[in-house]
């Protein structure tokens, strides 16, 4: 128990420092922690951490599913669906065939296993890559694509995996079957995850506790996950069903304390998951090389690279060779200009999902024998994650630059037209609400300035205010004199505690509303 508890609390502190260090440098964290704990495995001689494949699938892939799932658009996934299908089902079956060929003619791989290496690659990471071009600052639809890839991409490429590692462990193949069982994998998850989606909303919609509430949203996606690999069904598939289902329904279900807590934990809970699972990847690099005796390293090295090389070229060339044509309205039905399909190419990083899967290949076949270059399997696997990751991940930006790709200003847009809409309809309600015994002319005239005036800044008809001043102007001086005055109250309320005029308890319920009201402006 002592040596479990200093490896919990040394990942801990590591993740942080790791972190700290990727926001000093400005480098996405993915890649400093994987960097990082390769670095610390290599110089400890080894992690005394044993990365179990079933906690990698079971433990972490749930909440990470879950929660990108959740905060994903649905509107804007429907839209770009075509170019997410081909992305998640086409490139996966081209790389993994790629892969197999060359591990197979070149490698020396036997044909079952060179699918199996294939299959263990073919998945890009379930986060890093949208989360990298979120930081980035790249177009919302180039984000969508790439997100909903990394939700569903895990599902057919852990089914193929399957079906590969039983043609090494049994020694016996059924096309016919694969095919069927890929169908119902898929169809049997999604209406799973759409039944423990209702369920969870039958149960949230009868509490009315924050912390309650959180605790079944962060257990959601273990609920519809679990159970679809018991079944034989895809958990992922379950995972994000379920995510996606209920983050359009949560809007009309939660209160509004539950949806400010709820969000604050879920982006420390993703930013944990990660960040020590990252970490987790990197310091496997001594048990990986420690697997593989007998072999050179320069043998080694040529191996992995060729294996990368080809994962990374089979993406490009997909990208260049297979039309993407939305058909959905405006932007999302234009094809996207070469320049956005060669950051979607480029943004094909490797991750967890590839490393336990590569982890959770048998040691022995039904005959008792060794499963065939099992060691090699998972090397080769480590060394396509970490040229993806780092030689990716560390490109894609300046390539982003270089193509001068920049956010497209779509988010900021439909922002002004919905914040214009709110302000007319609360323009309206007050209309409603003259007469009413329980308001008053002089404070509905005061709240109705206040929305008139977010109205028209918000009208592209008025880019001014009455007066001539530029409605962003003022905006930014509002913000500004606000800022002064927050500090002011902020420090007059501290001093009172200090002087012991008001108790710890009044400071925070004041300092939330501080908080709250700053954040709000802010924002």
């Amino acid at each position: 128990m002592e040596h479990l508890e200093l490896v919990v609390l040394g990942l801990l502190v590591a993740t942080a420092a790791l972190a700290v260090l990727a926001n000093a440098v400005k480098v996405p964290y993915p890649i400093v922690l994987v960097v990082g704990g390769s670095v610390i495995g290599l110089v400890s001689g080894g992690s005394g951490v044993s990365l179990d494949p079933d906690i990698v699938l079971l433990i972490f892939l749930p909440p990470l599913l879950y929660g990108a799932a959740f905060f994903t658009s649905l509107r804007d996934l429907r839209r770009h669906v075509r170019s997410i299908a081909l992305l998640s089902i086409g490139v996966v079956f081209v790389t993994m065939i790629a892969v197999a060929l060359v591990a197979h003619h070149v490698i020396g791989l036997g044909w079952a296993e060179s699918f199996v290496l294939g299959a263990i690659v073919s998945p890009t990471d379930a986060v890093a890559p949208a989360e990298i071009l979120r930081r980035l600052g790249a177009p919302r639809r180039l984000i969508t694509i790439v997100e909903g890839e990394n939700l569903t991409n895990d599902w057919t490429a852990l089914v193929l995996y399957r079906f590969a590692v039983a043609a090494v462990v049994t020694g016996s193949f059924s096309l016919a079957e694969a095919g069927l069982r890929f169908v119902v994998n898929g169809v049997g998850g999604l209406l799973l995850g759409l039944a423990v989606g209702w369920c969870i909303k039958q149960v949230r919609s009868r509490v009315d506790d924050p912390p309650t509430e959180i605790t079944i949203s962060i257990l959601s996606g273990y609920a519809a996950y679990l159970p679809a690999e018991e079944l034989g069904l895809s958990g992922v598939i379950a995972a994000v069903t379920v995510g996606i289902y209920m983050g359009w329904h949560t809007p009309v279900l939660t209160t509004p304390i539950m949806r400010i807590q709820g969000t604050s934990v879920w982006e420390i809970l993703q930013f944990l998951v990660n960040a020590v699972l990252y970490l987790l990847v990197g310091l496997q690099l001594p048990e990986v090389l420690d697997g593989i005796p007998g072999r050179s390293v320069a043998e080694l090295v040529g191996y992995g690279a060729l294996v990368a090389a080809v994962v990374i070229g089979v993406r490009l060339a997909w990208q260049f060779s297979v039309p993407y044509v939305d058909h959905g309205p405006g932007e999302a039905g234009r094809r996207l200009p070469a320049a956005e399909r060669l950051v979607i190419g480029w943004a094909g990083m490797r991750g967890s999902v590839s490393l336990a899967a590569a982890l959770a290949v048998p040691l022995e076949t039904d005959a008792g024998a060794a499963f065939p270059e099992r060691d090699l399997l998972i090397f080769l696997a480590y060394a396509v994650i970490f040229a993806t990751l780092v030689g990716q991940g560390l490109t894609l930006g300046p390539l982003i630059d270089r193509l001068r790709i920049c956010d497209d200003g779509e988010v900021d847009r439909e922002g002004s037209q919905a914040s214009l809409q709110m302000a007319q309809a609360a323009l309206a309600r007050i209309e409603e609400l003259r007469g009413e015994d329980w308001t008053r002319d002089d404070t509905l005239e005061r709240v109705r300035g206040l929305f008139e005036y977010r109205r028209r800044r918000f009208d592209p008809e008025h880019e001014t205010d009455r007066d001539g001043t530029p409605y962003e102007e003022r905006t930014d001086a509002y913000r500004r004199l606000m800022f002064e005055l927050f500090d002011a109250q902020r420090e007059a309320l501290i001093a009172l505690r200090n002087e012991g005029v008001i108790s710890d308890e009044v400071r925070r319920r004041l300092e939330r509303d501080l908080d709250l009201e700053e954040t709000r402006i802010q924002a």
